[in-house]
């Protein structure tokens, strides 16, 4: 769990180089287990498959909270961004005006 706290609080590169590390880790881990499993008999194969699993549950569960922050991320943007519009709005109009000119010079260059 203090892996998801941290990763909460960083930057969205450095969650998404933690989420990439954490990932990889637990698939080798998954993969070592089933791979170990498949060689192994009786009770010792169940245990082994059972906590390959465990980590593959682990893994998604922390896909998923990775992505719950990304969104929450997204959404803080989008309203700092609302919020220097409304109290920027000629500043706002200008930018989006040369971007929209620039974006047209460039496709009438084709």
């Amino acid at each position: 769990m203090k892996q998801q706290e941290s990763i909460a609080q960083d930057g969205p590169s450095s969650v998404q180089e933690k989420l990439l590390s954490s990932i990889k880790v637990s698939l080798n881990d998954a993969e070592a287990l089933l791979r170990e499993a498949a060689t192994a008999t009786g009770e010792r194969a169940v245990e082994l498959r059972e906590q390959a699993m465990t980590t593959l549950r682990h893994s998604r569960e922390a896909l998923y909270d990775a992505q719950d922050e990304l969104l929450a991320q997204g959404k803080r943007a989008a309203r700092v961004t609302d919020e220097y519009v409304h109290d920027n709005p000629w500043q706002a109009a200008g930018v989006a005006g040369l971007a929209g000119l620039l974006i047209g010079l460039l496709l009438s260059r084709r």
